[in-house]
Formats: C-alpha cells, sequence, structure tokens
C-alpha cells in the first residue's frame, strides 16, 4: 500500500467478542439469552487506528498479529480501512487475541483475555524506530499492555520518537505491577499529550480526585494532561487549559467498549489538522460520545448519519 502517512500509532490489535446484556445469572441458569453478540476488530491502537483513517487521516499501525484465521480477518479488516502495516506485523508462531467482553445492563465491560496470545506480545524488537518523515504524531496507546514494553524500554522508544521531531502522545490502562506516577515520571515527563481515564490515573498516581491526578502527571513532566471522565467529557490540565469540558450530548451508553480509543483518535485527528487545545478535546468527546451508543469498540463507524 503505498500510503505516507501522517500519524503512527503503536499498541495492540485484535478481535473482540461482546455479549450484552451480562448478569452472573448465567452462572446459575447454565445460558442466558443476549441481546446481541457481536465480533468487533479491538485492541486500544487498532481502535484509535480505525477511526483516525474514518476521519480521513493517513495511519500506520505498529503492533503484532498472528498468521491464524484471526489474524487474516483483521488483515482484510486493515485493507478495507486503508491502514498501513508493515509485513513485520505479521508473526507465524504468534496466536491473535481474543478477548471475551461481557457488557453489563449499565453498559459496564468485564473482560476474559488470553494472555499468551497477541494483546501482550509486542515486544521492542518489533517496532521500526525508523519513522517516516511525513508522520508528525506518534501515539503508544497501550502504557501498561505489555510485560515486554517496561519502563527502561519506554525511555528508549520515547526518548528516539522525541529525537526525530515527532509529536508524542501516549494512553494508557490499569498498571498490572503496582507501579507508580513517581517510578514512571520520567517516561511521562516526555510526553506531550497523555490520555488516561479518571480511574488509571488516579491509580497510578496515588491521588483521589481527577483534578489532583491530572495536577500531578503535569507536575512529572508531561506537557498536556487529558482525564477522560466518561459522561463529564474531559479534564485538561496544561498551561494553556485548566479545567472540564463536557461533552455537548450526553448519551446512554450501551457498551462503552472503545470509547476511550475513539476520544483520543478524535483529538490526534483535532491535533494533526492544527486545530487548538479545546478543538481537540471536543472532538474527542464527540467521537467517545459516539462509541457508546453501539456494542464494539469502532461498530459506530457503520453509521454516518449519527455523526456530526
Amino acid at each position: 500500500m503505498n500510503v505516507e502517512p501522517e500519524i503512527i500509532v503503536i499498541g495492540a490489535a485484535i478481535l473482540d467478542v461482546l455479549a450484552r446484556p451480562v448478569s452472573s445469572d448465567v452462572f446459575e441458569t447454565g445460558s442466558l439469552p443476549m441481546e446481541s453478540i457481536t465480533l468487533s476488530v479491538g485492541g486500544d491502537a487498532a481502535n484509535e487506528a480505525a477511526v483516525l483513517s474514518w476521519l480521513g487521516k493517513k495511519v500506520q499501525l505498529e503492533t503484532v498479529i498472528g498468521m491464524d484465521r484471526a489474524g487474516q480477518f483483521l488483515k482484510e479488516y486493515f485493507a478495507e480501512k486503508q491502514i498501513l502495516l508493515q509485513d513485520r506485523v505479521w508473526q507465524k508462531d504468534l496466536r491473535t487475541g481474543i478477548n471475551v467482553v461481557l457488557v453489563d445492563a449499565q453498559g459496564d465491560r468485564h473482560f476474559l483475555t488470553d494472555p499468551g496470545a497477541s494483546l501482550r506480545a509486542l515486544a521492542p524488537e518489533h517496532i521500526d524506530r525508523h519513522f517516516p518523515a511525513c508522520a508528525k504524531i506518534v501515539c503508544f496507546a497501550s502504557i501498561f499492555v505489555f510485560p515486554k514494553m517496561g519502563k527502561e524500554e519506554l525511555l528508549q522508544l520515547f526518548t528516539e520518537i522525541k529525537k526525530q521531531g515527532k509529536l508524542l502522545c501516549a494512553d494508557l490502562t490499569k498498571r498490572k505491577n503496582q507501579e507508580t506516577l513517581e517510578e514512571m515520571k520520567e517516561v511521562f515527563a516526555l510526553v506531550d499529550y497523555l490520555f488516561p481515564n479518571d480511574e488509571e490515573a488516579m491509580l497510578l498516581s496515588g491521588t483521589d480526585s481527577v483534578e489532583a491526578a491530572a495536577d500531578a502527571f503535569f507536575r512529572a513532566g508531561c506537557a498536556h494532561v487529558i482525564l477522560k471522565c466518561g459522561s463529564r467529557g474531559c479534564y485538561i490540565r496544561s498551561e494553556e487549559y485548566t479545567g472540564y469540558l463536557a461533552p455537548e450530548h450526553v448519551y446512554v451508553p450501551v457498551d462503552t467498549t472503545g470509547a476511550g480509543d475513539s476520544f483520543a483518535a478524535g483529538f490526534l485527528a483535532g491535533l494533526a489538522e492544527g486545530r487548538t487545545l479545546l478543538e481537540c478535546a471536543a472532538l474527542g468527546n464527540v467521537c467517545g460520545g459516539r462509541a457508546v451508543q453501539v456494542p464494539g469498540a469502532t461498530e459506530w463507524l457503520q453509521f454516518p448519519s449519527k455523526q456530526q
């Protein structure tokens, strides 16, 4: 594919099997009828890349995927979305990750994961450090997902990204090994835009409020901290602006899977277009809000009539 990417996204690409609405009754009854069972592309980096492509951005995905049936499904999906993947992405002896996502009646998610598959397999040697000059933004979408991408590996990667003059963005999941912000502050000090959700940020920083968590990351050296806060929108801490930015519309969530990834993608698209900080956050709010209206991380992209 002859594509000159504007944005590089690094992280996980898997499949999700989503069932909703699930309750603990299934363990008593043995079976439970669902309103929907959906097969969807998943993984934070894959979700971000798909939304970015839908928003008209040329994007390259740095990940690892197995050469199996699930991997073939992803290969066809990314080709359809015109997302660039290099040949090194495909790993012959790797099982492509498949998550089972149980969504309860409130739209909250509960995951069954396969830690031996591609979900947690990305390692430093899988990432080409020679990023194309045309890509001005690099986003690492999966801090704390990959055991082989710890503090030292992230420091090396992020330092190289900054040396190449790229705008460095990052997202994360919940810490896995009791990491603290103090331990990781050298990593976050390299980040230009950080997109944790409120729970992840408070856990890592050891704080008990959104405002305190955002301030802790900012004081650690992160230039722009954008905390995803669900129906409240986002909370921003930066030199330019500090405070909440509420969404224009609040939706009753059907499924929150991928909402944070869609927010990040909207924000990244705004950055690529040269929008202001608040304009980027507003676009993130729109994309995150759309994502919660249908089951699946990026299934909302199939419903253009719902877009703004």
